[in-house]
């Protein structure tokens, strides 16, 4: 049985475990149009900007509800009516991203390989070339479904060189993986405050080009996920323009000063670093493999094998690690049966060495044996892309 008296650990991609930093944050009501709460979304927005090294060229706009808000706000708003995406696929992320665009009745395009295969700057480039009607393409940097991690740097300098517009799925990686808008163009990036930066869920944010951005007006064909008059409104009055989830904000930025005071993006993808070797030399230890090669993984969500016993339930499994105190993922995978756990949040690596011992608890309860293996090389891609 876990303790009543704690949280359980969120081995997921977010909602994920917040510091006491951050949930004590949440404890105080905000007036949405006083000056104390705007000077909060001011700072927020000024620090995502920092983060990206965006100042100079782009604006941040946050928008109320999930990361997929803030997507789908970021396409409807930017993409030109007339406009044609591309859409680069390996998991579930892109498949919505191009659902989106179709719903909203533009143009769109997909390239799609295996789960376990990276989009490549060479099919791009081939892909711009053969298509010239296509002016946008969209990218999931850290493809959630599975962990892999797509070259961003590479694919940004061939759409820049086609002279196309990016638009940049960053949910699963901003603030860990780095992203600098002087090296890498992007017209837009989308990110959530539950994610690496860790925060609660509630809100995403967009940082988008200004001189992109400001062409826009009545593009959009909703009214609430209008990224041009959410920007042009704040600009104005410093005010959200529909009701701001008031303690999200003030949490997150919590999470952002911790964030900074850590050591940034470098010491976050350390310590994520750290933990996802951590986990890696855990599965080993008991017989269990991870899904992707280590060559293309990120450090922020591992989808591993499940073990190959009849006696192998996830539900079963989950509820088991949930008692002890440990809240795993559902594989996303079609082909495999896998289950997920995430290597982000306010955890280190002596949290990940127990969730492994609650693992193998768990299975060994289950009637099913582990066994050490050696431990395969566990350093993810994400320095060198």
């Amino acid at each position: 049985m876990s303790l009543v008296s704690r949280d359980p650990i969120l081995l997921t991609p977010g909602p994920l475990t917040t510091s006491l930093a951050t949930k004590t944050a949440m404890l105080r009501d905000w007036g949405s149009w006083d000056a104390s709460f705007n000077a909060i979304t001011a700072d927020v927005r000024r620090m995502l900007l920092d983060i990206a090294n965006a100042k100079e060229t782009h604006v941040c706009v946050p928008m109320q509800g999930s990361g997929t808000f803030s997507i789908e706000a970021a396409v409807n708003t930017l993409l030109p009516r007339d406009g044609h995406m591309l859409v680069l696929i390996n998991g579930a992320y892109g498949k919505r991203m191009a659902k989106l665009v179709q719903m909203m009745g533009r143009q769109v395009s997909v390239f799609e390989t295996p789960e376990d295969v990276p989009t490549t700057a060479a099919d791009v480039d081939r892909l711009l070339t053969a298509d010239t009607s296509i002016t946008h393409v969209g990218l999931i940097h850290c493809e959630t479904s599975t962990g892999i991690l797509n070259p961003l740097h590479d694919i940004a300098e061939v759409v820049a060189r086609h002279k196309r517009s990016l638009i940049i799925d960053a949910m699963s990686s901003f603030g860990a993986l780095p992203v600098n808008a002087k090296e890498v163009p992007f017209d837009a990036l989308i990110a959530a405050s539950g994610k690496c930066i860790e925060g609660p869920p509630g809100m995403g944010f967009v940082l988008a080009r200004r001189t992109v951005l400001e062409k826009m007006e009545g593009n959009c064909t909703s009214l609430s996920l209008d990224l041009f008059d959410q920007w042009t409104y704040m600009e104005k009055t410093t005010q959200w323009r529909f009701t701001p989830p008031t303690h999200i904000v003030a949490a997150f930025h919590q999470a952002l000063l911790q964030f900074v005071a850590e050591g940034g993006q470098t010491a976050r993808l350390a310590r994520y670093q750290k933990n996802y070797e951590t986990l890696m030399a855990g599965m080993a230890e008991l017989g269990l493999k991870q899904f992707l090669d280590p060559k293309i993984q990120a450090p922020i969500i591992v989808t591993v094998h499940a073990p190959a016993s009849d006696n192998y339930e996830f539900k079963r499994f989950y509820n088991q690690v949930r008692d002890k105190g440990y809240v795993l993922y559902p594989g996303k995978l079609t082909q495999a049966e896998t289950f997920r756990v995430g290597c982000i949040g306010a955890i280190g690596a002596d949290e990940m060495r127990q969730a492994v011992h609650a693992m193998a608890d768990a299975l060994r309860e289950m009637g099913i044996s582990t066994k050490a293996t050696k431990a395969p090389a566990t350093k993810a891609a994400a320095h060198a892309l």
